[in-house]
């Protein structure tokens, strides 16, 4: 491995122009694959094996036309201060508002009056909300769509109601912004710093900016063919430009620690890839092991995310590899550090051989001897007392390690969104007018096929529900055109993110269990709140078996690296800690 490597490094030293043309060809390619690319379709989240699926899969194939996993909005109004929602004028500017959503858009399945329901105004009349249920999900509503529900909502507000939307119907795709222009300018600052040089600092920054390019071009080009969402082009820059400065940084150091011992470039290009390229290689195998191993969770947009963010790892990889060592002939003496470049530039017409020992002279002391900066102190302290920082470091990482006994997973939802968003004004005033628990009822779905009188069967699990704690308001049971499915809209007492509310979770499906066990049908428990409870348990379920996939790949692979067991052990317990 070695071997190749540091004959590639001075291949691409040598023919510089011919691999940075490659690599500007590759890139051109790409960005024109992905700028002629047809739009992605809507995602399709789904979450195979849980029961919440299972309900949303079942009222898919009995009751299409509900659109159970449709997108949806609450459309909450608050009425003046000292007047009621149920005032004449308020009363119908809601309805006439509520009628414009539901005609406003070919997309709205059905848009609830409050007023026809008594359950949908609180109790001091103040607060009223309306469901709007939508054909599509969330992902597939159109832009017109949300901009009818927010126009809508901004007329009302104009009459002097407050109005505020929950739900998922207004969610917005994630976008890239001025975070990652951040990143690249905290990255520079501190690569300028550490090199001394502005060229060395911007190596790592160029390649990893065109190792980006061409793997978020790549998901671009190809997200219609793969159904891949915006988040994974996101994920797929985040880990780029890290590992892409990264890797080019090992290679960089390395490169000017061999010309401070005198290697002329060439030379040094080659053993810098031949020895850093080696730890590229292994490190970028590490990192696409993990991001494939995401695959063991079984979430297949998070397995898209995984294998999508490994392609672009393994483009950095191969960036790294190649385009670096052109870029350092290319960059000659300027990647170095200011004394060494203007001892080299005395000593120019002397030839390559005197440029190199003009350099490894620069680097050495008064005593002659290379100079020791701080990494070598540092690995120095560490070797004369080996024990006692083993066991500090172990017990430092124990300690921060601590609060992850305590850690719950979970997705957030609108109570979680900042205060600016209406999504969470919504949420705040929903809690406020009829408790907490209506920001994430749950719906149970009833299988009756099979059962001789599902109704009366629907009713008593209707009415076991109601004996459970923390149950605030259980809605009858509402039966698809074939009178075998129904669904069951069961209201939380607490708040949709409560250990309470996933207790109820875990109750109803005991009710399930029972009911099954009599023969009487099947019930089965879904909503976002449900969803939410079944993805985090996935997630914990899946974590044993991710850590022994990656640490035990990890550990063959330093196996085959180091031809030892001790260091791929020590390894593997640093990767655990």
């Amino acid at each position: 491995m070695a071997t190749f490597l540091y004959r590639l490094g001075r291949f691409a030293f040598r023919r510089r122009r011919a691999v940075a043309l490659v690599w500007v060809v590759l890139l051109a390619l790409v960005g024109f694959g992905a700028a002629s690319a047809s739009s992605p379709g809507p995602s399709q989240f789904s979450i195979p094996g849980v029961e919440a699926q299972k309900a949303f899969d079942l009222l898919d194939q009995r009751n299409p036309s509900a659109s159970a996993d449709g997108a949806s909005a609450r459309v909450v109004f608050k009425a003046p201060e000292g007047q009621k929602i149920t005032d004449p004028a308020n009363k119908a500017e809601v309805t006439r508002t509520i009628s414009a959503i539901e005609h406003g858009s070919k997309e709205v399945a059905s848009a609830a009056n409050p007023f026809e329901n008594n359950a949908a105004v609180s109790k001091n009349g103040e607060i009223a909300y309306s469901t709007v249920s939508y054909k599509v999900s969330s992902m597939e509503l159109e832009d017109a769509s949300k901009d009818s529900l927010e126009h809508a909502a901004e007329q009302a507000q104009d009459k002097g109601l407050t109005v505020e939307i929950g739900g998922d119907a207004l969610q917005a795709e994630a976008e890239t912004g001025s975070t990652e222009v951040v990143g690249i300018v905290v990255a520079a600052v501190v690569l300028v710093i550490t090199f001394g040089a502005i060229v060395a600092a911007g190596l790592p920054l160029l390649t990893a900016l065109i190792g980006v390019g061409v793997g978020v071009g790549s998901i671009t080009a190809l997200a219609a063919t793969l159904h891949l969402d915006s988040t994974t082009s996101i994920l797929a820059m985040m880990i780029g430009l890290a590992v892409g400065i990264d890797y080019a940084l090992f290679i960089v150091s390395r490169y000017r620690a061999e010309r401070a011992e005198g290697k002329q470039p060439e030379e040094a290009a080659g053993r810098a890839t031949g020895t850093a390229g080696s730890a590229v290689v292994f490190a970028g195998l590490t990192v696409i092991i993990a991001l494939c191993g995401l695959a063991v969770v079984n979430i297949p947009m998070l397995t898209k995310m995984g294998v999508a963010a490994a392609g672009t790892v393994a483009v950095a990889v191969i960036v790294a590899l190649s385009l670096i060592p052109a870029l350092l002939g290319f960059a000659g003496d300027k990647v170095l550090g200011r004394k060494a470049r203007k001892a080299a530039k005395a000593v120019k017409d002397q030839g390559p051989e005197a440029q190199a020992r003009a350099v490894a002279e620069a680097h050495r002391g008064d005593d002659g001897e290379h100079k020791v900066n701080g990494g070598t102190r540092w690995a120095r302290f560490v070797l004369r007392r080996p024990v006692r920082v083993l066991l500090l470091g172990v017990i430092g990482l124990g300690v921060i390690a601590v609060p992850a006994t305590q850690l719950e997973l979970g997705l957030p939802d609108d109570g979680s969104q900042p205060t600016s968003t209406t999504q969470r004004r919504a949420y705040d005033l929903l809690s406020d007018g009829f408790g907490p628990g209506f920001n994430g009822p749950l719906m149970t779905v009833y299988d009756g096929k099979g059962v001789s009188d599902p109704q009366a069967e629907a009713a008593h699990v209707v009415a076991e529900i109601k004996k459970l704690p923390d149950v605030a308001a259980v809605l009858p049971a509402a039966f698809n055109p074939a009178g075998d499915t129904a669904t069951i809209t069961v209201v939380p007492d607490s708040k949709p993110s409560s250990h309470e509310t996933e207790t109820l979770v875990h109750s109803i499906r005991d009710v399930g269990k029972d009911v099954k066990a009599s023969d009487s049908g099947e019930v089965l428990v879904t909503g976002q709140t449900a969803m939410n409870i079944d993805v985090s348990q996935k997630m914990n379920d899946a974590l044993l078996p991710y850590l022994v996939l990656v640490v035990g790949l990890a550990f063959l692979l330093l196996m085959l690296v180091f031809r030892s067991i001790l260091v791929p052990l020590k390894a593997a317990l640093g990767f655990l800690l």
